[in-house]
């Protein structure tokens, strides 16, 4: 009797430490308030303030601009989100990040998520139908954005590339220049209205100079 009480009571005595340990541990972990995974959200902050203002109230061109540049701080907020999730993941199953981290991660998914619905919310209140055209056209801004910080350095960059080979770039006008000045070469030579030109059933038209001659023979 004794030989299956000892085993029993082992087994009980191991998953109840166990029930013990995760009960108190989802509770510490429940309770526990962790880093904010973004800092803050100003573009939000903006268009609140906005919002309240009353003396005098903002027009609606300004709200709708402030809720624009919400929406492309939102855009920007989930693709860094798509773009941490895996990684933070492969990292948490590797033991190298703690689990405050991935909480963290978490918690602002879920809090972007509200904020993405609070956004179409105020874009319907605006005009009915708006909250479903305002993310992609804040993506298209954002591209818009990318595209003109690009052409904008792009004085910069040729500089840089300058002094870096020792190479100048040539320019626009010079390109331009010699493609004419190649043109001009191919070109074919003029033909004057006094040569004679050959028809094409193979007989040649008389010039001037010819007629007097076959006067003179008459």
């Amino acid at each position: 009797m004794a030989s299956v009480l000892v085993p029993v009571a082992y087994i009980i005595i191991v998953f109840g430490g166990l029930f013990v340990f995760s009960y108190f541990y989802r509770k510490h972990t429940s309770q526990q308030v962790f880093e904010p995974y973004f800092a803050s959200h100003p573009e939000r902050n903006a268009y609140v303030t906005l919002l309240q203002k009353t003396d005098p109230p903002a027009s609606d061109s300004l709200l709708k601009s402030a809720l624009v540049r919400r929406a492309m701080a939102d855009v920007l907020r989930v693709l860094r989100i798509r773009e941490d999730k895996p990684a933070l993941q492969n990292l948490l199953q590797k033991g190298s990040i703690g689990d405050d981290l991935w909480n963290s991660l978490l918690a602002a998914e879920k809090e972007l998520e509200a904020e993405i619905m609070e956004v179409v919310t105020e874009a319907n209140s605006f005009v009915e139908g708006w909250g479903q055209v305002i993310f992609p056209t804040a993506n298209e801004m954002l591209a818009n954005e990318k595209m003109r910080l690009v052409f904008e350095r792009t004085a910069e960059n040729k500089a840089d590339l300058e002094s870096r080979f020792g190479v100048k770039a040539r320019s626009v006008d010079d390109v331009a220049s010699s493609k004419s000045r190649i043109t001009n070469g191919l070109a074919p030579p003029a033909i004057s209205g006094a040569e004679s030109v050959v028809s094409s059933d193979g007989e040649g038209s008389v010039g001037p100079k010819t007629g007097k001659k076959n006067k003179k023979r008459k």
